[in-house]
């Protein structure tokens, strides 16, 4: 993927976007990084850890979260972008669904934009991305943040959430957004259940057919911590250790299945999941189906 000054190579390593979200009350470290100090300091970090892409966000999508005035999302963010660029250069990407917020980040440096409502929320949004001439992010979303968990349902969840997004492609690209600068995101946690998250993981490859980069965000969402809890009563919060257990076993699952880039709090441990689970995607098989990799104890 190329665009203006910058390239970069998806499918022969799996790219990590780190999260950065400016917000009191985002699900998994609302508050801990709202202020503008920490907001950048934990940008640095990431950067540091290795992160291919930040993704800087000021408005929570969780689940029942009202949205944000598009004036307040842009002093949250905009400095943060401006503080970033001036120490690292890696490519900043603008978490919004707001046509305003989106024009003022990539005038403040952002070079990519996360729409988790696919240019359906604001109809300036195509026209901004099209004349920034920047990739842009198109996820499916069951609704708004505020109304996707209430009893999401489908026929069949991969074809149904397929068409969604072939739709959205299509869309983009009649408003002027070469398919060439566009990634797909199925919307893990949007809008689904237990069951219809788990099947997206398994069936991610399905949507190679869609003919774009995948990007998916497991990241301590709602259905790891259901599954580590099960029948217990036990609290299971985003922060605990075992969350972050559980996500890197979604990325491993995301990475055998075909995803491209995978969205993470924790960028250093995701990319060590990366690392290994490439090396196996990858590794070349003799016509016999033995592998040619020399054996390792």
């Amino acid at each position: 993927m190329t665009w203006g000054s910058r390239r970069m190579t998806l499918g022969e390593t799996t790219r990590v976007m780190g999260i950065v979200n400016v917000t009191p009350d985002s699900f998994s470290d609302g508050g801990k990084f709202f202020t503008f100090e920490s907001a950048v300091s934990q940008g640095l970090s990431l950067a540091q850890a290795g992160a291919d892409i930040l993704d800087i966000g000021g408005e929570s999508t969780r689940p029942h979260s009202d949205p944000v005035p598009a004036d307040e999302e842009i002093r949250r963010v905009v400095p943060v972008i401006r503080a970033l660029l001036s120490r690292i250069d890696i490519p900043i990407s603008i978490d919004t669904t707001k046509a305003a917020v989106a024009r003022a980040a990539i005038e403040a440096g952002a070079s990519m934009i996360n729409d988790v409502s696919a240019l359906r929320f604001d109809p300036d949004m195509a026209f901004v991305a099209r004349e920034a001439g920047v990739p842009v992010i198109l996820m499916h979303m069951l609704g708004t943040p505020k109304t996707m968990q209430h009893a999401p349902h489908y026929e069949d969840v991969t074809r149904e959430i397929f068409a969604f997004l072939e739709g959205a492609i299509h869309f983009a690209q009649e408003k002027g957004i070469p398919k060439s600068l566009i990634i797909a995101d199925p919307g893990i946690g949007f809008g689904k259940t237990l069951i219809h998250n788990l099947t997206l993981i398994a069936e991610l490859r399905t949507f190679h057919a869609l003919g774009v980069p995948l990007l998916v965000g497991p990241s301590r969402k709602a259905f790891i911590r259901t599954l580590l809890k099960g029948k217990s009563d036990r609290e299971i919060r985003p922060d605990m250790p075992e969350v972050e257990i559980g996500t890197q076993a979604a990325v491993a699952a995301l990475i055998m299945n075909g995803a491209h880039i995978i969205r993470a709090h924790d960028v250093e441990n995701t990319r060590r999941t990366a690392l290994i689970v490439d090396a196996i995607v990858h590794a070349p098989m003799h016509p016999s189906g033995g592998s040619s990799i020399d054996a390792a104890s």
